[in-house]
């Protein structure tokens, strides 16, 4: 059998291809397909899923041959993109770096603000990160702290990777500082050019061309690049590019992605008028959230200490010795009720804590004059629809009344989505692929995407 392109989604716990015909700006895109398989990380070798799920996918298109025009792909095994952050200001450039390095898909392990200290020192060398962001000062202000964390990280002696996105004004003395070493260095624009402003997207892109070109280094992935056409992206970061451009076509939109180890959380929203006004510091227009404690099964005791084994128990109307049991052969896919009733408890509080820690608040202050009414974090009032992917969210049966927890009214102090929203479900878990895809073939991702999720545009 020949299909027009096939797209494999690595991820931590399960390895996803997706088969796709008549991808081509113009043409009907068609989705054949699909077939999964537990990722193999821990056996050192990727290849063995990414076999695993294909063989998935011919027995479900009930073929033994399968031969493709183009294969992309996504990853984010064994911890996906490692980096770690450092800038000047907490509330400014590392905020700003931070924005940036989660919008391309890293995980961050580390984020210092001010002079890198001797444990910080420490913890680098001990994560050894696939990135290092560096950034500080806006352009033309502060200039000495980036120089001298550039120093320290120079005498590590790395072979990794560096970005540098900070002051302008550094830009010659950081590349005398690297001239040679063993890291690559990118310089890009600053994230923090001036106060309350954030430019974000350069490096967003840069850290994604990063990962693309030394995601050979991950165990097995090198088989992988060799077998695929286009770039090798952070599946998170496929998430966010898939959001950004559905929001162009329909409006401004929530993504929550319930995962095995992680619940990232992507918002593409300018926010209303109203609470820009009042807001203390900038957001990004596109901003992602990855919350690390949060996953459904590499994560799963967390979220079961978080609701409480007596809790869980009552919910699901089980024994304690029951829910031990579940507890203890929990598996990646659930394939009985009660296995799929457990992790619809997880999923739920996942959902409802990720998008608490995600979007903002609006918070009373009182003064010489009186009381005053500011507002911090990312407003989602002005979300016209909330959309479900991962693995939990598009195979639960009750996944859009669990997204429909997150929806407030007006009351409140949490800039939530309000009842007008509407909730849509990836149906075909399509997310990530669309957005690897739409690097290509925009239009055709974005008609793909509005037939998985059943949009009605009235």
């Amino acid at each position: 059998m020949k299909i027009d392109v096939l797209i494999a989604e690595i991820g931590s716990t399960t390895t996803v291809v997706n088969a796709f015909n008549g991808v081509k700006e113009g043409s009907e895109i068609q989705f054949l397909g699909q077939g999964q398989s537990p990722t193999t990380v821990m056996q050192g070798d990727v290849n063995i899923g990414l076999k695993g799920a294909i063989d998935n996918l011919k027995e479900n298109l009930g073929t033994s041959d399968l031969e493709y025009s183009e294969m992309f792909a996504t990853s984010s095994a064994a911890g996906g993109l490692k980096m770690t952050v450092h800038g000047l200001v907490y509330d400014m450039t590392v905020r700003a770096a931070k924005e940036a390095a989660l919008g391309a898909g890293a995980n961050i392990h580390l984020i210092t603000a001010g002079r890198l200290r001797r444990t910080d020192i420490k913890k680098i060398k001990e994560m050894e990160p696939n990135i290092i962001l560096l950034a500080g000062g806006v352009d033309y202000g502060e200039r000495d702290t980036a120089i001298y964390n550039a120093e320290l990280i120079r005498e590590l002696d790395l072979d990794i990777p560096l970005i540098y996105a900070g002051n302008i004004e550094n830009k010659e003395e950081i590349e005398e500082i690297f001239a040679d070493s063993r890291n690559k260095l990118y310089v890009v624009e600053n994230v923090y050019p001036k106060i309350d402003q954030l430019n974000i997207e350069p490096t967003r892109k840069v850290i994604q061309d990063v990962f693309e070109e030394h995601i050979t280094n991950a165990p097995g992935m090198s088989k992988v690049r060799d077998m695929v056409d286009g770039p090798i992206i952070p599946t998170p970061g496929a998430v966010l590019l898939a959001s950004k451009v559905l929001k162009e076509d329909i409006g401004d939109l929530l993504t929550i992605d319930v995962g095995g180890a992680t619940t990232d959380v992507h918002s593409v929203t300018e926010g209303s008028e109203e609470i820009s006004r009042i807001l203390i510091s900038p957001e990004p227009v596109s901003k992602r959230t990855v919350e690390g404690d949060l996953g459904v099964y590499v994560n799963m005791r967390n979220i079961v200490d978080l609701i409480g084994t007596d809790e869980l128990a009552k919910r699901m109307q089980i024994s304690q010795e029951e829910l031990s049991g579940i507890i203890e052969n929990h598996r990646p896919i659930p394939k009985t009720d009660i296995e799929k009733r457990f992790v619809e408890e997880l999923t739920k509080e996942a959902v409802i804590t990720a998008v608490q820690r995600h979007a903002g608040k609006l918070r009373d202050l009182f003064g010489p004059s009186g009381k005053c009414t500011l507002a911090e974090g990312k407003d989602l009032t002005k979300v016209k629809y909330i959309i479900g992917t991962g693995g939990a969210l598009t195979r639960l049966e009750k996944s859009k009344e669990i997204m429909a927890m997150i929806i407030k009214d007006s009351k409140g102090n949490e800039l939530f989505p309000k009842k007008e929203a509407k909730i849509y479900k990836d149906e075909y878990y399509i997310m990530a692929s669309m957005g690897v895809l739409s690097k290509k073939y925009p239009e055709s991702s974005v008609k793909l995407l509005k037939k998985s999720l059943n949009f009605n545009e009235s």
